[in-house]
């Protein structure tokens, strides 16, 4: 037996102890329905190890992430529903049979020829189950809504409905944010929203065109803006002042101010 084998059976165990009769209160209490919420966050905490590509703390996350994954299956294990073992055989048999190029004699020719071919197996595969599915069903509806935009505007774009060009995806957000303004000026609260979220859609088409990743642009603008509201609160205080005390005019010239420094700046730290 490898080391990693032994490794893997020891840490069976120990979820198996934690949920025996004398074993972890808190674990013994878990079901499917109140762990899951635990599993997305473990997930969130992995990509932002990843993010900040540190192998120490991506190891550290791994290892509460796989945790979770296992710790999940012996919740349905204990039920007889399947077992770890079911698991593994299910996505062996899935990822070979979808890699016929790789495992089989077949052969593509191109990534767009590669991604027809699993879609068309994916298709097989539900048709036989009895669970026909168009492609747009297989996008989960739980993925942050920017991410779930851009892939509903990838998988339409295979199909061939697309904007030429950039430009014309450009357009669009033009003409989206024409509409909004106006259900600012004239509509109702519910159309005002409709029309936002239509410029979000049409927003994440573009960063699909331009091939970024619209997730992680809105991320890193959002850690931009905090690093410098950060320095921007640093800033007043050198001032003798608190946010309040200031005017609007005032407040957008340290605002200014603070956006000229450098970004790795000891004082963003």
């Amino acid at each position: 037996m490898t080391r990693t084998a032994e490794k893997f059976l020891d840490l069976l165990e120990i979820i198996s102890r934690l949920r025996a009769p004398d074993g972890c209160p808190w674990d013994k209490k878990q079901t499917p329905q109140t762990f899951k919420q635990y599993l997305v966050e473990e997930t969130h905490e992995l990509l932002e190890a990843i993010n900040d590509d540190n192998p120490n703390h991506i190891c550290e996350e791994l290892g509460d992430l796989l945790f979770q994954v296992i710790f999940l299956n012996n919740l349905y294990q204990e039920k007889n529903l399947f077992t770890l073992c079911d698991v593994i055989d299910s996505i062996s048999a899935k990822m070979i049979r979808r890699h016929p190029h790789v495992f089989g004699s077949k052969t593509v020719d191109s990534e767009q020829e590669l991604r027809q071919q699993w879609q068309a197996i994916k298709s097989q595969e539900n048709e036989q189950k009895g669970q026909p599915r168009h492609h747009l069903d297989s996008i989960p509806k739980s993925l942050p809504a920017l991410r779930r935009a851009q892939r509903v505007a990838d998988r339409v774009a295979r199909e061939g409905f697309d904007w030429p060009n950039l430009s014309g995806a450009l357009g669009k957000v033009t003409e989206e944010f024409q509409e909004l303004q106006d259900a600012f000026a004239h509509g109702t609260r519910e159309q005002i929203k409709e029309e936002f979220g239509d410029l979000l859609f049409t927003l994440a088409v573009v960063a699909r065109k331009a091939d970024i990743d619209g997730e992680d642009a809105l991320h890193e603008a959002t850690q931009k803006f905090t690093t410098r509201f950060l320095l921007l609160e640093k800033n007043i205080a050198g001032l003798g002042k608190q946010m309040g005390d200031l005017d609007t005019d005032m407040l957008l010239t340290i605002w200014q101010q603070t956006k000229s420094e450098p970004e790795s700046s000891p004082e963003n730290n």
